[in-house]
């Protein structure tokens, strides 16, 4: 009897052992997608940011983010994904059906415009949700009022084209899908100090606000 009760014990440590573990291996993903783009760009960025999130904010976020296809079924075990690039965007019928049940089930898109992206991507996103447009975000908006708060909406990282950034939205049914960041670039923010030479004050800011969106996207 003592020894059943003994493996009982040892089989509930193990079981809290394990919730534990996979309570603290919550993985965001960045988007791999076709068409020629780089979505590849800003290769430590999501690292970073992980790791300043998980430090602030004790987020208990994987330190590995993944990589996924936009038409795999991987996509829905990431509550967060993250797409970048320059150029070119092109989903097929299955991706954009793929995505858009990611989307309306419960998923996140971030999409973050590393200079030339616009043009591309949202064509695309408009076959994912023909019935949607994306609107500018008020800069009251929940998204820019987490932990940290943005009365101006998103900051400036790098200049592109010298206009002010904006932060554009999907919203289905009442809930914001997908958040667009342009002329605001918080990947490169987010990269590697020696990567771009922004001050620490520029870094900072891209970190908060990407804290922001992670904020967001587990709480909403």
């Amino acid at each position: 009897m003592k020894k059943t009760t003994n493996k009982v014990l040892v089989a509930l440590v193990v079981l809290v052992a394990l919730v534990g573990q996979a309570k603290a291996q919550t993985q965001i993903a960045l988007l791999k997608y076709g068409g020629g783009g780089d979505w590849y760009a800003n290769p430590t960025s999501l690292t970073n940011l992980i790791a300043f999130c998980n430090a602030d904010a004790q987020m208990n976020l994987a330190p590995q983010y993944a990589v996924v296809d936009v038409g795999s079924s991987e996509l829905f075990n990431y509550p967060f994904v993250h797409m970048t690039g320059h150029g070119n965007v092109v989903f097929s019928n299955q991706e954009v059906q793929n995505l858009r049940n990611y989307l309306v089930g419960g998923g996140f898109l971030h999409i973050d415009d590393n200079y030339g992206l616009k043009e591309f991507v949202v064509p695309q996103m408009k076959r994912v949700f023909p019935e949607l447009d994306f609107v500018e975000l008020p800069f009251s908006h929940p998204i820019y009022h987490q932990k940290y708060h943005f009365p101006n909406g998103l900051p400036k990282i790098h200049e592109h084209d010298n206009l002010p950034p904006r932060g554009y939205g999907l919203i289905y049914e009442g809930r914001l899908v997908c958040f667009f960041s342009w002329e605001c670039d918080l990947g490169d923010g987010w990269e590697d100090q020696d990567v771009h030479n922004d001050s620490q004050q520029t870094r900072q800011k891209a970190f908060q606000m990407g804290e922001n969106l992670l904020q967001y996207v587990f709480t909403m």
